[in-house]
């Protein structure tokens, strides 16, 4: 069999087990976590009003973009090493706004399919190499239409031909650019892949012809400059699942993951200050940040114009830290920056690490080395990995309890223990669009 129909066959029959459910309920109630905020206007977000009146047509495709966007807007969503990108946020919102449209509460085959599309992001991710992003490509909007795709193909009960044709019609679909970063075309990135995904869905379903066999290849080969490795999107499918190994990585901060051992590295210096925090400011001289040659692939933005390109800027990122002691959402907001954080900001130098090896070979060996200098020659260092952040548990359980203090009927049913639980939440997310 081809590629193509080989992975058919894995989508519609493998059978994901109960350590990969748990996971995938914890990763439903991140995704509600992070968007709620955003549907109830809790932040301040000029996007999802105006999207609203584009489109307003009620279709499935059009709340899986809506849905996609506000699950990323904040980008406080999870990640996947493997996928180097955010699966949930493409996802979910096709798999819920699918549900809603055709009244599937079928609780335990929506996590199955979740697990699916997570394994489908995760493989797509090794199968186009590291090439795909250092290309210039946004993983979660070009995968992730796949990946959402593959997830749909399981929930709407496709046979294997119709996944293929399905597959085809999304890869050709498929793009994404990481240039649009520090804009709202970054979180609409996400929305784009989930319609585009459910239209797939649509088409193939309804019997429109579509190639089932070669799309899948010339997407990989395409977009990995002729790397690919298309046996990584086979081999071992399930074991484990992607969604336990290497799992979903929550965050703990609203900005973009390429900060966050940076952010941490710093927060340790600020705790280990024996005076006040307003006395270790004013003894800074100067700043260094030191990572792998190409670690600030995503963090690239060092002077930024608004909260949500901050969200992007190690310098930006560094400072906050230093005079709050946390990443403030309020910071990386829509809106101005903030002007204190800015004068800290341009003490701020980077110091690639030429004698790391480049982030692009193995970004799991990524890592931030701050250094304080003050004024009176002192130097403060603290150096954090990628991994001793990933060790860090991160509380999902309190990110929803902050975004639905006032949703209880809604946190009760983020569980999805069964049928019902998800009726619930899909309805309550199309009512909140």
């Amino acid at each position: 069999m081809s590629l193509t129909a080989q992975l058919s066959q894995l989508i519609i029959r493998s059978r994901p087990d109960h350590a990969a459910r748990q996971q995938a309920r914890e990763g439903v109630q991140d995704f509600l976590a992070v968007s709620w905020p955003v549907l109830n206007r809790q932040v301040p977000d000029s996007g999802l009003p105006l999207l609203k009146t584009l489109y307003r047509d009620g279709g499935p495709a059009s709340r899986a973009l809506l849905l996609g966007y506000a699950a990323h807007a904040l980008d406080y969503d999870d990640f996947h090493a493997d996928f180097r990108g955010h699966p949930s946020v493409v996802i979910l919102p096709a798999l819920l706004a699918w549900a809603a449209e055709k009244r599937a509460f079928d609780a335990a085959r929506f996590l199955d399919a979740f697990i699916i599309g997570v394994e489908m992001a995760g493989r797509l991710g090794l199968a186009i190499t590291q090439s795909h992003y250092t290309l210039g490509y946004h993983n979660t909007a070009s995968l992730g239409t796949l990946a959402a795709a593959a997830a749909l193909a399981r929930f709407s009960g496709a046979d294997a031909h119709q996944t293929a044709v399905l597959l085809g019609i999304a890869a050709t679909e498929a793009s994404g650019l990481r240039a649009q970063f520090g804009s709202a075309v970054k979180p609409l990135h996400a929305g784009f892949a989930a319609e585009r995904a459910v239209r797939a869905a649509q088409l193939a379903l309804a019997g429109f012809d579509g190639q089932p066999t070669g799309v899948l290849e010339s997407f990989l080969s395409l977009g990995s400059a002729e790397r690919a490795q298309p046996e990584a999107l086979l081999d071992l499918w399930g074991a484990p699942w992607r969604i336990v190994t290497p799992g979903l990585e929550f965050k703990p901060f609203a900005t973009c993951a390429g900060t966050h051992s940076a952010a941490e590295a710093t927060r340790e210096i600020r705790q280990r200050w024996a005076g006040s925090p307003e006395a270790l400011l004013s003894a800074i001289d100067r700043i260094s940040v030191a990572f792998p040659p190409g670690g600030d692939i995503a963090a690239s933005v060092r002077q930024p114009k608004n909260g949500i390109e901050a969200r992007f800027s190690l310098e930006y990122v560094i400072a906050a830290m230093l005079i709050y002691g946390d990443l403030r959402m309020a910071d990386f907001a829509e809106g101005e920056v903030n002007p204190q954080i800015m004068a800290l900001a341009a003490k701020v130098t980077r110091q690639p690490d030429e004698g790391a090896p480049p982030d692009a070979i193995n970004p799991a060996l990524r890592f931030h080395e701050v250094t304080l200098l003050l004024r009176d020659g002192t130097a403060l260092r603290q150096r954090r990995t990628r991994q001793q952040s990933l060790a860090t548990p991160v509380d999902v359980a309190g990110k929803l309890r902050a975004a639905l203090a006032d949703e209880q009927a809604l946190l009760a049913c983020s569980a999805l223990r069964d049928n019902e639980d998800l009726r619930h939440l899909a309805q309550a997310l199309t009512v909140a669009l």
